[in-house]
């Protein structure tokens, strides 16, 4: 890799930047006592852990990058979903280059207002930590994150945190343009990464201790399950149904164009990572308002984070939104009439109507395989974690961005490596690693 001029600058670049987002991790928001938010945090859980694992650890240091990017992932989650209802944006889409210029500063544009509303509603939070509420339930009891509140704070920390995430949505766009892979992903995937040394150092040291509950037998066992499950992730996303396809020949004066087979590549996992953050999203709110709202603690105490309701529940909605987010990203009735414009048809089915129903079928049978291996990577975490008692991440939504971004990463690489003729990493018989669409960022 590092033999390419070009590319051994776009990586270095990469990695330059991505140094550069993990350093202002540890640059505390002004006012704030970083200690205190740590155990609160490792004491309350929530919605706010959620938070915490896409930003890095940034939120438990209080950080200027604590909002981390899930306001610029939100927002393009909402523009994307806009589009579908709103004719004008979806016009706009279909304009080309031009259409999604408009539509990415538009993204920028609710960037900055979900992390202004998001920045006022943590400096209120914060505020709120240590007072005689959450005192009287165990929560960080005696312990104030703000010594100083008021407007001044809220002004202050509002400012810096929508600083931060313009700055890290900056980040990302310039590692897109002149590093590699995807940057909005590569920035999700170094906060993640950087808290797996964390976890592999307390692993080790519960065994050294003498844990009884972690035998070097469970470890073993423990090193090949990650092995396997990170294996099933690769062969899930890479997976695909091909439809064959086949163009008509046309004559243009004297030229014959078409004739030729292709396929229609349909993932079996075309949502992505998006089901598991929706579904993680929906079933931590309750618990995030039950510490304020004590009507809601009981509700929040039934669907606890390990239990079967939970289990349940977030298996459901991962089904529900991956059917959901595959309806509003891809229509059947468009690709047909794309194919049919073009000359396209797929064997032994009629152009039009009974191709959409076609495309349709097909696509809701392999959607069903995706949404139970989602929900099932989802839940193993739970599952292994409730046998060995071990504080480490095995699977879930972390795991599916870790190896989906290294995928994509990697498939850019070689894409660089073949356009310069070079085989030592691709090998003789072509590329190893075949293409996947991008994650929630995309």
């Amino acid at each position: 890799m590092f033999r390419i001029a070009e590319l051994r600058k776009r990586l270095l670049f990469t990695f330059g930047l991505l140094a550069v987002y993990r350093l202002g991790i540890f640059v505390t928001t002004p006012g704030v006592d970083r200690g205190a938010m740590k155990s609160y945090l490792q004491s309350s859980g929530g919605l706010l852990s959620l938070f915490n694992l896409f930003s890095g650890g940034a939120l438990e240091q209080l950080s200027i990058f604590a909002l981390g990017i899930m306001p610029y992932i939100s927002s393009s989650i909402i523009l994307q979903l806009l589009t579908v209802v709103i004719p004008a944006l979806e016009k706009l889409q279909k304009e080309g280059e031009l259409g999604r210029r408009k539509i990415t500063q538009y993204t920028r544009y609710g960037t900055i207002v979900l992390s202004v509303i998001q920045g006022f509603s943590i400096a209120l939070y914060l505020e709120s930590i240590g007072t005689a509420s959450q005192a009287a339930q165990g929560i960080a009891a005696g312990v104030k994150v703000v010594q100083t509140p008021g407007w001044g704070f809220r002004l202050l920390t509002v400012i810096t945190l929508t600083a931060g995430t313009a700055f890290i949505m900056w980040l990302g766009e310039q590692i897109t343009e002149r590093g590699i892979g995807n940057g909005i992903s590569l920035i999700i995937f170094a906060g993640i990464v950087a808290r797996l040394p964390d976890a592999v150092v307390q692993t080790f040291l519960q065994f050294r201790s003498g844990n009884q509950e972690l035998s070097e037998t469970k470890l073993l066992v423990l090193g090949v399950l990650m092995v396997t499950v990170i294996a099933i992730i690769v062969f899930f996303e890479r997976g695909q149904r091909r439809i064959p396809v086949q163009y008509a020949k046309r004559v243009v004066g004297r030229k014959v164009y078409g004739g030729q087979s292709t396929h229609l590549p349909l993932k079996v996992n075309s949502s992505g990572v998006i089901p598991p953050i929706f579904a993680s999203s929906i079933l931590m709110f309750p618990a995030t308002l039950g510490a304020w709202i004590p009507p809601l603690q009981k509700v929040a105490d039934v669907i606890q984070g390990g239990g079967w309701v939970y289990n349940s529940l977030y298996v459901g909605l991962i089904v529900f939104f991956a059917y959901f987010y595959t309806a509003v990203t891809f229509n059947p009735v468009d690709v047909a009439d794309n194919m049919k414009k073009h000359g396209g048809y797929i064997p032994g089915i009629r152009p039009g109507k009974k191709t959409a129903e076609y495309i349709d079928k097909v696509l809701t049978r392999i959607t069903f395989g995706g949404a139970v291996y989602l929900a099932a990577i989802c839940v193993l975490p739970t599952v292994v974690m409730a046998y060995f008692s071990v504080p480490f991440y095995f699977g879930g939504t972390s795991l599916l961005i870790v190896v989906g971004v290294a995928l994509d990463t990697v498939q850019q690489i070689e894409g660089h490596l073949i356009t310069r003729n070079y085989e030592g990493f691709t090998g003789p018989r072509g590329p190893r690693i075949r293409g996947r669409t991008r994650i929630a960022a995309a």
